[in-house]
């Protein structure tokens, strides 16, 4: 009886101490991934950023807030835009950035989400107000490499570099459309013009040295006059045609002429 009293005292101070030990040990274990980072707290003053692996906290006294240093995409949502040349237009972008100082991350700022997401609005609107919309259309790389640099200069002190940030479109009012369609058409119809006009140009350069080579050469011409009877009798088999020498014209012509005083 005294070893049944005895087990049956051990066992009921055995309870407790399980029931305790279940409760504390999961605030006293964490287990982050390689991608996380724990920023612990003691007693809310900063003692560091730690992880990946096991990590030891004393209960109550710690407290540890989990940061995922992956790559993180948000949407912009579409903006309206007046560009430099008062263009309406509606703009939507997306941005790439990832937490690469877990501390500054959450000491420095209260949400890097919804900061970074609403800077990432305001300066879309601000540069693209700036630019015209010939610009904006032409040369996006450019346009985006200067969004990403303004946004990642300004979320550096949170511990946010900003990788990426990409317009996705540009939408135009339909008048505007039309307009753009006007001008492009006018465009193609002026370049074919002036290919036209240069093709004429070059022609006339072209016939203008043969005729001062014939001239030169009067043997020159008269092979030029038999080859296109060559070529009219290939086209035209029907057509008969009689090859007149143009010496038999030249007293003819000199007579008509007006006497020289």
């Amino acid at each position: 009886m005294p070893l049944l009293e005895g087990f049956v005292k051990l066992f009921a101070w055995a309870i407790p101490i399980v029931v305790l030990g279940a409760l504390i040990v999961p605030q006293m274990i964490r287990i982050l991934r390689e991608y996380e980072r724990g920023v612990i707290f003691r007693l809310g003053k900063l003692l560091g950023a730690k992880g990946p692996g096991l990590i030891f906290l004393i209960p109550i006294v710690d407290r540890m807030v989990r940061m995922d240093l992956r790559v993180v995409t948000i949407n912009v949502e579409r903006q309206e835009v007046m560009t430099r040349d008062n263009v309406p237009v509606t703009v939507d972008a997306v941005v790439y950035f990832r937490v690469v100082d877990a501390q500054a991350a959450v000491v420095r700022v209260e949400n890097f989400l919804k900061a970074t997401s609403l800077i990432a609005q305001t300066t879309l609107r601000s540069v693209l107000g700036q630019a015209p919309l010939d610009d904006l259309l032409s040369q996006r790389e450019t346009i985006n490499q200067k969004l990403q640099e303004i946004i990642d200069r300004q979320t550096e002190p949170w511990g946010v570099k900003v990788t990426a940030v990409e317009v996705k479109d540009v939408a135009l009012p339909d008048t505007m459309k039309r307009a753009m369609a006007k001008q492009a058409e006018a465009e193609r119809e002026r370049r074919a013009k002036v290919v036209n006009a240069e093709g004429e140009f070059q022609a006339a350069e072209k016939m203008v040295q043969a005729a001062a080579m014939m001239s030169k050469e009067p043997i020159a011409l008269q092979l030029r006059f038999l080859q296109t009877m060559r070529e009219i009798s290939s086209e035209h088999n029907t057509t008969t045609f009689l090859p007149v020498p143009l010496d038999l014209f030249t007293p003819f012509i000199n007579k008509a002429e007006p006497p020289t005083k």
